[in-house]
């Protein structure tokens, strides 16, 4: 009767432990199967990223920004240009579609996994000096106080010593000693570009057609004779992508000039030769079908007497390239330096830094206006050195949040190049002075920074480094672009409190006059 009753009070026991230990196993090993079925579509998805990322731009590193924005900007942008398309928080593909649907999860889940919640902003080993080092303020003799300043452009003519800018509004202005302006000309869309045709007054205007990012093509490139009067500008092509830039040559040594144009575009963009025939009509031709065209320059790149091309591109596929003249009317293409198309170009400079003959490339990246709108530690100023046959390597960097254009001058006159940069998409809740830096050269490759302190006066988009005043020193020009509004200002919570009406700010230039030897 004893073993009855102990049998009694034991059997559910035992079968109660019996069962949680098998739910435990089952447990566990629905978890390790878990843990394998994730770590599966992780190392499936990083492979999936290489294949197909690859096809358009760089392979952007997990780590490059947080997984908030992987996840609500990036990835649905990326899944897009697959044909994957988002709905309620859920991807969907179809017939279309360059990739199925469950690739496409496992790449999801790989960038979601693999990157970091936040982004570490490295502090600066040395503590920028907050002063006006060289130079001091000069502003506009009249500002309208009713019209938001929005300059999109600013250019200085050696030829004639005048000082041209343009704005949102279609408007074209001169600018005279006394920092007045006077306006030339109003075009149907903004001035993004002006340069000049072999040094003389005839400019080469460049319009954008619409600023905001969409697939139209309204751009147009005009000539301008700046030396006259209530002139109407000529019309050199037109239907352009978002045309930003243009440069003038005579590209097939016909004896008559022609144009190449870079056009940012949106998803669709392009560098443009623009061939003048012989009966003075133009011919548009495609050199690249990249979009991103933000700047371009000429030159005898490779030394052979004919012009070549030299274009940065910031949109998806990222990089510097120099289109070399084939002497047939056309270009051979040959990659610089590539970016990661989460970058943000923005601008770039042929330079010697270390004067041995070689151009070396100042580059910078900082635009922070499309897809994962958060402040990056690789945003700044970049010097990539010249070891020969036009290969870089990259020997230093200065980091500034939304850095936006950087310009070498040797601004002190001591025989060494200097850097001035601005940040359009700078730290303005908590370091808005990072706005406009000073980098001086105090031996080569070494740099003081110093934040002039003018981000109250305006958000700098565009800058000017001219000798303004024929004083024999270089002063520099920045363009007020002062507009809060379209998803421009990144920061929650911060109120913009720059000036919203000067037009632009000159930093005149008053390092001691350079000894004449």
């Amino acid at each position: 009767m004893k073993f009855i009753e102990v049998r009694n009070i034991y059997l559910p026991c035992f079968f109660i432990i019996l069962t949680l230990t098998v739910f435990v196993i089952i447990n566990s090993c629905n978890q390790s199967n878990q843990q394998s079925n994730l770590e599966a579509q992780i190392a499936n998805g990083k492979l999936l990223s290489q294949k197909y990322c690859i096809s358009c731009h760089q392979w952007p590193d997990p780590s490059s920004i947080d997984k908030k924005s992987w996840e609500l900007g990036v990835l649905p942008a990326m899944g897009k240009q697959l044909g994957i398309k988002m709905f309620m928080g859920q991807y969907f593909g179809d017939q279309k579609s360059t990739i199925n649907i469950s690739d496409w999860q496992n790449i999801v889940t790989y960038y979601k996994s693999m990157s970091p919640i936040s982004l570490e902003i490295p502090l600066p080993r040395i503590k920028p000096k907050s002063d006006w080092a060289i130079f001091t303020l000069q502003l506009p003799a009249i500002v309208n106080q009713k019209i938001p300043a929005m300059t999109t452009m600013i250019s200085f003519n050696h030829s004639n010593n005048s000082l041209y800018t343009a704005d949102a509004g279609n408007n074209f202005f001169k600018w005279n000693a006394g920092l007045s302006s006077s306006l030339v000309y109003k075009f149907d869309s903004p001035v993004t570009g002006l340069s000049y045709s072999n040094g003389t007054i005839k400019g080469i205007i460049t319009c954008i057609g619409n600023l905001a990012p969409v697939n139209l093509k309204k751009g147009k490139v005009f000539l301008i004779d700046l030396n006259k009067k209530n002139t109407k500008p000529t019309l050199i092509t037109d239907s352009m992508p978002r045309s930003v830039q243009t440069v003038a040559a005579d590209f097939n040594k016909d004896g008559l000039m022609d144009y190449v144009t870079c056009a940012f575009g949106h998803d669709f963009g392009g560098l443009y030769l623009i061939k003048q025939n012989s009966d003075h009509t133009f011919k548009k031709e495609i050199i690249s079908n990249i979009a991103g065209g933000e700047q371009v320059i000429t030159g005898d790149f490779n030394n052979d007497g004919w012009p070549d091309v030299m274009c940065l591109f910031a949109q998806a596929d990222e990089g510097i390239r120099m289109f070399i003249n084939d002497h047939k009317g056309g270009f051979t293409t040959q990659t610089l330096l590539r970016f990661p198309s989460i970058y943000g170009s923005s601008s770039f400079q042929l330079v010697d830094f270390n004067h041995d003959g070689k151009p070396d490339i100042l580059y910078t990246c900082g635009d922070n206006s499309d897809y994962s709108k958060v402040l990056k530690p690789y945003h700044g100023v970049y010097i990539f050195t010249n070891e020969g046959n036009w290969k870089f390597k990259q020997t230093y960097f200065y980091h500034i949040n939304g850095c936006t254009k950087a310009i070498a001058s040797d601004f002190n006159h001591n025989g060494n190049f200097d850097i001035a940069a601005i940040a359009y998409f700078a730290d303005f809740q908590f370091h808005p002075e990072e706005s406009f830096t000073y980098l001086e050269q105090t031996k080569p490759n070494s740099f003081t920074a110093h934040q002039i302190p003018i981000s109250k006066y305006g958000r700098w988009l565009t800058m000017e480094v001219a000798d303004i005043d024929n004083d024999g020193k270089d002063d520099i020009i920045l363009g007020n672009f002062s507009t809060i509004g379209r998803g421009l200002v990144n920061q929650k919570g911060y109120t913009p409190n720059w000036n919203q009406h000067i037009p632009i700010v000159v930093l005149k230039n008053n390092a001691p006059k350079p000894i004449k030897k």
